[in-house]
């Protein structure tokens, strides 16, 4: 969207307060006898408060009116939202689904949190400790209702359709090839611009990090200097009929009622943020000198979760689509079908440019990861075919081989 602006870098120190009101950030003080303009001050914590400064999350808010002034929370449906990783037996075999279905407009209007499914995840929001990997598909914009989420972290990764994500902190426009986060706590509304559709991992006990470098060096892989915060914006609206806030706690759903837009933040400032990050700026490093240092075809002790977003991913060309995903469990054996495993057995020994125009991300956790229900029927999309990909692949052994001489 245009005009929309943002503060470089990961885990900074921001501060922002929106032009229509200068001066709104107290100076040399969080919390004043009285704010600039009669804000509130609120803190906004994503650790403990006796953390170790490095590891300590934490924003001022200064707010039109409190976050606090709400109806009490009631109960409300879940839809295909869960964490019951019991509700089907388990299913140990490589699995793949096809591209998730998005509902028309023409025949129900679904918007972000109505269109979350939960394909599969482990562990307990309870305890603060696990995972879940959801689907969304929806068609129409959140309108006087935001989402809060107590468990834990989203990671937002749209594949199809962009979309405006309002936080208390500022606007974020989020496109597909593009990634975003919302922490704990804190406030979002989605508006979308047709049939949406993307991914979303959940953390429960844990911020997301980037990786320490190692061998690398000082530079490459994600550069924080691309992670983009949003900057300060408000509206001052209240709203006759009321505003929803839904807040996923303890795996439910809840909602509560308030009379004005939560997006009430004027100015804020402190470390703990949305952000979103373009993966073109992702610098791969690979080796390319002589061996491949990843597995091919392999048995490993992680459970990965693949989604493509656009393009094809060369292993499994034909039946792994934008949109649609595959997830490979702990210790069952999975890699290249038999026409990647060919053409890579065969082709030159030269420079090649691969994937050009493909963008696919992995979900990878050693938590032990049940499919729900919803991912292995109700959905209709797992491709029960999978595994025939692998039954072409035939036996090359020749008893009779012997190493060229040199």
């Amino acid at each position: 969207m245009a005009g929309l602006k943002y503060l470089s870098g990961f885990g900074n120190e921001f501060s922002s307060e929106d032009p229509r009101c200068p001066g709104s950030l107290p100076e040399g003080q969080n919390n004043p006898q009285v704010c600039p303009y009669g804000l509130y001050a609120e803190q906004l914590s994503g650790s403990a408060f006796t953390c170790p400064r490095p590891t300590n999350k934490r924003s001022w808010l200064y707010r039109i009116l409190p976050s606090v002034r709400h109806k009490p929370y009631t109960a409300m449906h879940c839809g295909n939202l869960t964490e019951k990783w019991d509700e089907v037996e388990p299913d140990p075999n490589q699995l793949r689904w096809m591209p998730f279905t998005i509902p028309k407009s023409s025949e129900k209007k679904v918007d972000f949190v109505t269109g979350l499914h939960t394909l599969c995840g482990a562990g307990d929001t309870k305890s603060r400790n696990g995972i879940g990997i959801h689907m969304f598909t929806c068609n129409t914009s959140m309108v006087d209702r935001c989402f809060n989420n107590s468990d834990g972290d989203f990671l937002i990764v749209p594949q199809q359709g962009e979309v405006l994500i309002t936080t208390e902190f500022g606007k974020m426009m989020v496109e597909p090839n593009e990634i975003c986060v919302i922490q704990q706590g804190m406030r979002f509304s989605v508006d979308v611009f047709g049939e949406t559709r993307g991914y979303v991992l959940e953390v429960y006990g844990a911020h997301f990090e980037l990786p320490d470098l190692g061998p690398i060096g000082a530079n490459g892989l994600a550069n924080p200097r691309d992670f983009l915060t949003p900057v300060a914006w408000y509206e001052d609206r209240e709203v006759a009929t009321g505003y929803t806030v839904i807040n996923k706690y303890q795996g439910k759903l809840f909602s509560s009622q308030q009379s004005f837009s939560p997006f009430n933040v004027v100015a804020w400032h402190g470390n703990y943020t949305p952000y979103k990050y373009n993966l073109e700026n992702f610098m791969v490093i690979n080796c390319v000198a002589f061996d491949h240092a990843v597995r091919t075809s392999h048995t490993i002790a992680i459970y990965e979760f693949m989604g493509l977003i656009k393009g094809h991913y060369e292993a499994k060309e034909e039946g792994f689509q934008p949109g649609g995903g595959s997830l490979h469990s702990m210790m069952t054996p999975h890699g290249p079908d038999r026409d990647c495993f060919e053409k890579s057995s065969t082709a030159p020994l030269k420079p090649e440019r691969v994937a050009e125009g493909t963008m696919a991300f992995m979900f990878e956790s050693s938590f032990s990861m049940a499919v729900t229900k919803w991912g292995l029927e109700t959905c209709q999309r797992l491709d029960k075919s999978y595994y025939q990909c692998w039954e072409p692949l035939r036996k090359h052994f020749d008893p009779n081989w012997r190493p060229s001489k040199q």
